[in-house]
């Protein structure tokens, strides 16, 4: 006796990574996020690789993360996935303080960011 197994929130055609506590402003975090989103993933992947933004290792390896979530516990076809859907959370900040002139401090805030990314398979084009 026990209780029921919540239902899948996802459609079947669907399947998600979440990469929590990057440690990167949810600003900056959303523009290489947008650099992904509604593309293929083989593209998406590429994108990432060469990105110049030292955030994009940690957003190619939760997309990495959604890809074999997809293939593994889904049995969905890799070749067909595109990024759905690819958001950012805000996550805690840590608070610190620089000293400054005259016995005065400057607060200096460090925030973290959540990534979900959303697959999904799309038909093959006949």
């Amino acid at each position: 006796m026990g209780k029921p197994a919540t239902p899948r929130a996802l459609p079947d055609n669907e399947a998600k990574a979440v990469a929590r506590m990057l440690r990167v402003s949810p600003q900056k975090l959303n523009l290489v996020a947008g650099m992904i989103r509604g593309k293929k993933v083989s593209s998406a992947l590429a994108d990432l690789e060469f990105s110049r933004k030292r955030i994009a290792l940690d957003v190619r390896k939760c997309l990495q993360s959604a890809i074999a979530n997809a293939e593994n516990n889904h049995d969905l076809d890799v070749d067909d996935l595109v990024v759905s859907q690819a958001f950012v959370g805000k996550a805690l900040v840590m608070k610190r303080f620089h000293a400054r002139a005259r016995g005065r401090a400057g607060r200096v805030e460090k925030p973290f960011s959540n990534l979900t990314i959303i697959v999904r398979e799309t038909a093959a084009k006949a």
